[in-house]
């Protein structure tokens, strides 16, 4: 089998006396998207941010492309190809789009000199790759008067022009309509065809399947269940989720193997967790 992008063995972060997260392992690989679904408070945030070097873990390993890594920071991740598109997306609303893309790494002149021209060349042609289609739109256009769903996009790109491997995108449909909502669903497939990996974390369970290769459901910092979308329904998947957020035992599909976790195991992260949740 091919080597995994990203892969996380026995990860496990606490804050203080309260688990986060509990011996994860997760494997993510090239040109996949993985849908990362759970609860508030079930661990995805500080998942993501343990991939993307915002938090070091506590216990386990991370490797990149087959090597191990320590030291692991924001920083690295960046310069191994990991981008994350935050919630708030992090666009400089009156700024345009040209300037959103290359913030912080700007196309210079062999003077140094910011060569406008050229970045302007290369946002429109990205933003007709992406799949943005409207003739009103350019890259000219000021960030404020896009949707929201545009807005994504912008921040999509961004991660592709610099030749991301991950791209992480964390509720990225969240508050917008339904053609804004299939607009990003759109967005992020044409980034896997463009060569990334893509995490797509979400609340909303259609999206997550709709989108997804496999499926990863994080309950109480663990792993609770993993499947390819073939294998299961958008309506069992909710099920699913149902019966875990009430406690119920349920089954882990990984692969072709089936493991279970015990009731008195879920419930047992489940008490630790509610009477101090954690910041994930």
């Amino acid at each position: 089998m091919a080597v995994a992008l990203v892969e996380l063995r026995h990860v496990s972060k606490s804050f203080g006396s309260v688990y986060a997260l509990r011996d994860i392992n997760l494997a993510l690989h090239e040109k996949e998207i993985v849908s990362l679904l759970g609860d508030n408070g079930a661990g995805k945030s500080t998942l993501t941010k343990i991939i993307s070097g915002v938090h070091p873990p506590d216990e386990g390993e991370l490797y990149i492309k087959g090597k191990k890594v320590v030291h692991w920071n924001a920083a690295r991740a960046r310069l191994m190809g990991i981008e994350t598109v935050y919630q708030d997306k992090a666009l400089a609303e009156h700024q345009n789009v040209t300037r959103n893309i290359f913030m912080g790494r700007e196309i210079t002149t062999w003077l140094g000199f910011i060569d406008g021209r050229r970045q302007r060349q290369q946002a429109e042609a990205l933003m007709r790759r992406i799949g943005f289609t409207s003739k009103v739109m350019s890259p000219n256009s000021v960030v404020s008067s896009l949707s929201g769903g545009e807005r994504e996009g912008v921040a999509i790109a961004r991660s592709m022009f610099f030749k991301a491997d991950l791209i992480i995108l964390d509720e990225p449909t969240t508050a917008l309509s339904l053609t804004q909502s299939q607009q990003v669903l759109q967005f992020v497939e044409r980034a896997r065809q463009e060569g990334s990996a893509v995490l797509f974390i979400s609340h909303n369970i259609f999206h997550s399947h709709q989108v997804a290769d496999r499926i990863v459901i994080v309950d109480r910092g663990r792993i609770a269940a993993q499947m390819d979308k073939e294998s299961i329904s958008a309506i069992e998947l909710t099920e699913l989720m149902q019966d875990l957020a009430k406690g119920k035992e349920v089954l882990a599909r990984k692969g072709g193997a089936i493991d279970d976790i015990s009731l008195e195991e879920t419930n047992e992260t489940s008490l630790s967790q509610t009477d101090r949740r954690s910041p994930a």
